[in-house]
């Protein structure tokens, strides 16, 4: 019987399970809420015992939160656990966690056409780093950077550096919500939260009356008309992040491309392509040519973090 391997990818909002065969395809993918279950181990046993193989040795876990030691707690949620403790109480021989992002980045080596969708122009250079940015519960940053001996991944908490602003519009949208937040990070506007965040900042400064919308409301096109902020709210945030990845772009010289991961871009790739994304990216003065010859993409493959789990098994 063939041997799997157990990955998962665990964000603040769901956590995906699936078993990887020793050729790195995924088989009995599964999804929950993280609110579902008391802890990662609940969680994962939960997931076990839907499965009709051999217990799994090895496991390799994305998790939306740095890892600095054994101790792990997730930056959206109250999840916290023992590396070598989880080990042991999964039974597994060997466990490795990862930062989400990561292996979001190692995912892309295995993704093809098919898994992306390219925002406006740009080709990439081979063998140069590559970015990844993305908004779901949190915002995400990574880098890809090719080595003579393979690839090596950058593991950081670049979502949570100051956000700095565009234009006085953005300035008056980032001053609002410092009088909230005693640090007014990227992760505060690019995320799903952070969409809520513009929009009620947005509000607040034409002093239109606002609603308690979730952030899949705020990106529906069916509320624009009814409540105009709404569309105001998803058009800064897709020329924010258009800038922040612009920025990523210009740290790592990621000339190899900069992929848009997470749960939001995929589902607002419609309105992404005709906003100020793309002009945002590149419009960082005298580097604007540098840029413009950068590609970007927005990832469509629904679990890159468990292919890039995955891979690291295998």
């Amino acid at each position: 019987m063939t041997k799997f391997g157990l990955v998962a990818d665990i964000g603040g909002t769901n956590a995906r399970f699936a078993l990887v065969e020793p050729g790195g395809s995924l088989a009995h993918s599964w999804r929950c809420g993280v609110n579902e279950f008391r802890s990662l181990a609940e969680a994962t046993e939960a997931y076990l015992s839907r499965t009709c193989v051999d217990r799994p040795a090895r496991a390799a876990l994305a998790v939306a939160a740095p890892i600095t030691g054994d101790q792990v707690t997730l930056t959206n949620h109250p999840w916290s656990f023992s590396i070598d403790a989880l080990r042991k109480e999964l039974g597994l021989e060997d466990l490795r966690v990862i930062n989400d992002f990561v292996a979001n980045a190692l995912s892309i080596p295995h993704l093809d056409e098919s898994c992306r969708k390219q925002i406006g122009a740009g080709s990439p250079v081979a063998g140069c780093p590559i970015g990844v940015i993305g908004p779901g519960s949190g915002l995400g940053v990574s880098g890809l950077i090719p080595t003579k001996d393979g690839v090596t991944t950058i593991e950081g908490e670049g979502g949570h550096v100051t956000m700095a602003p565009y234009d006085a519009r953005e300035s008056a949208v980032i001053n609002h919500l410092r009088e909230r937040y005693e640090h007014v990070s990227a992760e505060r506007l690019l995320s799903g939260p952070g969409l809520v965040n513009i929009y009620e900042a947005l509000c607040a400064l034409s002093e239109a009356p606002g609603s308690s919308y979730a952030p899949a409301q705020i990106a529906d096109p069916a509320i624009w008309g009814v409540d105009p902020c709404t569309e105001q709210a998803v058009a800064l945030f897709c020329a924010m992040l258009g800038g922040a990845a612009g920025n990523l772009a210009l740290t790592l010289g990621a000339r190899g491309g900069v992929y848009i991961a997470g749960g939001i871009a995929p589902q607002m790739l419609t309105y992404l392509e005709r906003s100020q994304f793309r002009t945002r990216f590149a419009s960082k003065g005298r580097f604007h040519g540098y840029l413009d010859k950068i590609p970007t993409y927005v990832i469509t493959h629904p679990t890159p973090a468990l292919i890039g789990a995955g891979a690291l098994l295998s």
